[in-house]
């Protein structure tokens, strides 16, 4: 049996969920919430398997924020975004929030169903159109850089290095924090931008936005 957190700032909308879904299909839903911060409580309380998360919930916290949080003090919990947004930006933004599935309110029932299956049992799941356009963007980034691109050809340590140069440390910083001489840090400064073919700081800020390695946390 799936225990399931039904979370939506519409009263409507949960109840129609929690009808829908309590005690059918090997489901079971054991609370629910109308926004990120209840969501969040009543995750730690109850200890659901899935969540099925609002991705807009105006005023209070929204779904992606709830993400989150939730997902760092309940690493193993499955997260289902629930939205009625069939946007790019928002199927990566729940990726990167550490969600297991995306799935549009537009979606048939039986389709919501297999979702919360899929995520339960520790698979991914996205809606055909969201697939379709991972694939797409993927497909797109080979043609571009070749099946493994240049990223792919930096050792461990040179990525290290790339994302503190990014943010700005002088090689000197870089050496103290790595435990490294600064004539190391130099070597794989100087290789990590003749494999990324660039040549100035702006570039390889450029590149390292691009890539996703600017998180000051």
């Amino acid at each position: 049996m799936v225990r399931i957190l039904v979370v939506d700032d519409h009263i409507v909308v949960r109840s129609g969920l929690i009808a829908l879904l309590d005690g059918k299909h090997e489901i079971t839903v054991i609370g629910d919430a109308a926004d990120g911060d209840e969501a969040i409580a009543k995750a730690q309380e109850l200890k659901p398997d899935v969540v099925l998360m609002d991705f807009s919930m105006p005023p209070g916290k929204d779904g992606l924020t709830a993400t989150t949080e939730l997902k760092k003090l309940m690493p193993d919990v499955a997260i289902l975004i629930l939205t009625m947004h069939d946007d790019e930006e928002y199927l990566f933004r729940a990726i990167q929030a550490g969600a297991s599935g995306y799935i549009l309110k537009s979606a048939p029932h039986q389709e919501l169903i297999s979702a919360i299956q899929s995520v339960a049992e520790g698979s991914a799941y996205l809606h055909p159109t969201a697939t379709k356009r991972l694939m797409s963007e993927y497909l797109d980034k080979v043609k571009q850089e070749g099946a493994s691109g240049p990223y792919e050809l930096l050792s461990e340590r040179e990525k290290e290095i790339l994302g503190w140069v990014a943010k700005g440390y002088s090689n000197k910083e870089i050496a103290e924090h790595l435990i490294i001489s600064v004539k190391t840090v130099e070597t794989h400064k100087s290789n990590l931008m003749e494999k990324l073919q660039l040549k100035t700081r702006p570039e390889l800020v450029k590149y390292a936005m691009k890539k996703g390695l600017l998180n000051f946390e």
